[in-house]
């Protein structure tokens, strides 16, 4: 066989196979040894047997694993083979778009000339083309990122940490449904954004992309030795992003990445949805000798953020109900009153600020019987007609707004709390620290977040609302009970009585002062409302 009929047949097998192209005549750059033969791993080529087995590719990577080079040698391939293939590449940014083409260009200095079957016809640092029709480009990031194009392949780099990706992934779409192809890859950068859901949705079967997963131990020259000498100098953190492919772990998150699985694992299904758009959620129903607290976030209605409400037994420390939708104030307060209704007149503490105060001005239209007030003498004053109902309800300032998210992860945290929720769980996956602050991350809401906080704080710390006030002063009666003194027939007779009475309205006792410094059992009826 003369050599021009080998080429020929090297050309087509090339052609056909892009694992013999790459490993027989692809040179790529190393680090330590100069220019080497690119010799894939087996976990490179069930990459490249996904790129053409599967129209869309997201890869979730641990790093150093070649997968830029393998993209920039298969992107090679399919520009020299194929006619006006329109092959783009977005970076994170410049110097990183331009480092893609040094790949390319160095793939193509390697290859003999007679393998090279078209001519290079552009040549900058950021595309090559081709006399076939077919191109290389690569750019940076921005906000119309090929949105003009269409595309035969889109490769975006490092996606997680690509800025605006969502709204850019919007305008890229399109330009691939004349049947172009797609390889999203990154290393994880956190839960929520748009790679994250185009991955979460690829493993579950929601959308069209191939779903590829390599963390650090695919690389067949790495073993249990090189993952402890690479983890001393990462931290935590970057041990799960760079190492693990843990998006959980990876992120700036609120919560740890063990204390989001807990919750995850608690999610079961509610045993009844009812209200507004079937979004009041119901794990278990009242119960007569048990406590209730509602605590809600209020939105306005028609925006981008969600009313919500938590019921919570504090006789179980769990929740029990939950309301999540997009409602009026006022029609958010007769789903809260009902939800009260059901709960043995629960007291309901929502948030007070902008909206919260039509709600609060529809429960005392409502004639709701329970307002949560920090300060006793203002729920007194609304009940007798002379207080400002605005006064009710929990007040989340810059102030507050740290504490109950920090009680919050407390309770949490130490598992006191038993939660169900689907939705709360997606909202804390996506609850993250943006410097000092923690909030939701872009695009996404942390309504129930807040309400849940409200409600924990309130039954952790509130006098009159906490498990421990009711527990502390049920111990304090108990003792009572054991005094040799004669007083528990007193006392016993006093808490029959105070059945059913308003706690704040003044009560005089048959052979007590009517006025004057109260006596130690005439001080405890104020409180004997806690047991009720």
């Amino acid at each position: 066989m003369n050599g021009k009929k080998k080429q020929v047949q090297e050309i087509i097998k090339c052609g056909k196979e892009p694992l013999h192209f790459i490993n027989r005549y692809v040179k790529i750059q190393h680090p330590e040894r100069g220019t080497i033969s690119f010799d894939t791993y087996d976990f490179q080529d069930e990459c490249v047997a996904n790129f053409i087995d599967n129209r869309f590719n997201v890869i979730l990577k641990s790093r150093q694993l070649g997968l830029s080079t393998l993209v920039a040698a298969y992107s090679v391939w399919l520009a020299l083979f194929y006619k006006d293939k329109n092959i783009l590449v977005i970076a994170t940014k410049l110097s990183v778009a331009m480092n893609f083409i040094k790949k390319v260009k160095t793939a193509i200095r390697s290859l003999p000339t007679w393998l090279v079957l078209p001519e290079i016809t552009g040549n900058n640092k950021q595309s090559v083309e081709f006399s076939n029709g077919s191109s290389i480009k690569a750019i940076p990031t921005s906000d119309d990122a090929g949105r003009s194009e269409a595309l035969s392949l889109l490769i975006v780099d490092e996606a997680a940490f690509v800025r605006n990706f969502d709204e850019l992934w919007m305008g890229l779409y399109p330009t691939l449904s004349t049947g172009g192809r797609a390889i999203i890859l990154s290393t994880p950068n956190g839960v929520g954004g748009q790679y994250y859901d185009i991955y979460q949705k690829a493993e579950s079967g929601e959308n069209p992309f191939h779903a590829i997963k390599l963390p650090w131990d695919v690389h067949p020259e790495r073993d249990d030795e090189w993952f402890d000498t690479e983890s001393k100098n990462l931290s935590e953190k970057q041990i799960a992003q760079e190492l693990m492919c843990d998006f959980a772990a990876a992120g700036d998150t609120f919560l740890t990445a063990n204390e989001i699985e807990y919750i995850r694992q608690t999610v079961q299904p509610p045993l009844e949805r009812w209200g507004p758009e079937n979004a009041v959620w119901v794990w278990k129903y009242a119960l007569s000798e048990h406590k209730y607290l509602i605590s809600a976030d209020v939105a306005r209605g028609d925006g981008s953020d969600y009313s919500t409400f938590h019921v919570i037994d504090t006789s179980e420390s769990e929740v029990v109900a939950e309301f999540k939708c997009k409602i009026p104030p006022d029609q958010f307060a007769v789903v809260l009153a009902e939800a009260g209704k059901r709960y043995g007149n629960a007291t309901i503490a929502p948030e007070s600020n902008t909206y919260g105060y039509a709600v609060l001005m529809k429960l005392k239209e409502l004639n709701y019987p329970a307002i949560y007030f920090a300060k006793e003498k203002d729920r007194f004053d609304v009940m007798y007609g002379s207080g400002n109902i605005g006064k009710g309800g929990f007040s989340t300032t810059g102030t507050s707004r740290p504490k109950i998210l920090t009680k919050l992860e407390e309770a949490i945290r130490n598992k006191q709390i038993i939660l169900r929720s689907s939705r709360l769980y997606e909202e804390l996956k996506t609850f993250i620290w943006k410097g000092q602050r923690a909030q939701a991350m872009r695009g996404k809401n942390d309504d129930l977040v807040i309400s849940l906080a409200i409600g924990i704080w309130l039954y952790d710390t509130s006098a009159g609302y906490s498990k421990q006030s009711v527990d502390l002063n049920a111990a304090m009666l108990a003792a009572m009970g054991v005094n040799k003194s004669g007083a528990t027939g007193v006392l016993d007779h006093r808490m029959r009585t105070m059945q059913g009475v308003n706690p704040f309205k003044p009560v005089i006792l048959e052979g007590s002062p009517s006025t004057g410094e109260q006596d130690p059992e005439n001080q405890l009826l104020d409180y004997m409302w806690l047991l009720k």
